[in-house]
């Protein structure tokens, strides 16, 4: 079996509303369906997505298969509204102590980890042998790559990562 690990595409930022709010920003459609006629996803596989508008929509351009949506793959909680204009370094420190929230509001990233986690195996319970395709964020992918590959958290990967952009798992 094989995880496609999808990060939604580009959204449309609005500051006054926290981003877990945000809806694809339609300028990046085209982006999303390049991904879709790329041949790199894989046909046949079943499809999840987490709750978030960006990541609901980026699956619905990318498939015309049911998409279910599943909470528990919902990206690092980041509850505070608060803008943080250096967003790397926050997610950085993330990384650096897991347990701890890395600014107000944030959830530990290892309950991130848990989470993610947790719903990644009952999904792959259901579809035995099954390739899957989860559509989601890049925060919750690095961290579910590190626990699926015994590897650390690929922080620079993740801070390369476009919109939309694909990490694959082999023999997961």
């Amino acid at each position: 079996m094989t995880l496609y690990l999808v990060r939604h595409g580009r959204p449309a930022v609005d500051r006054a509303r926290p981003a877990h709010e945000w809806p694809l920003d339609p300028s990046a459609f085209d982006e999303v369906w390049a991904l879709r006629e790329s041949g790199l996803l894989p046909t046949g596989a079943a499809w999840y997505s987490l709750p978030e508008p960006k990541a609901v929509q980026t699956a619905q351009l990318l498939t015309d298969a049911d998409v279910p949506v599943i909470e528990g793959l919902r990206e690092h909680r980041r509850d505070s509204s608060a803008w943080h204009p250096d967003f790397a370094a926050v997610v950085r420190r993330a990384f650096g102590d897991p347990d701890l929230s890395a600014a107000a509001g944030w959830e530990p990233l290892s309950a991130c980890r848990e989470r993610v986690v947790t719903a990644v195996e009952a999904i792959r319970s259901a579809q035995p042998g099954q390739d899957l395709v989860l559509v989601g964020h890049g925060t919750a992918w690095t961290v579910l790559v590190a626990e699926l590959t015994g590897a650390a958290p690929d922080v620079e990967r993740l801070e390369a990562l476009t919109m939309p952009d694909l990490l694959v798992v082999d023999d997961a």
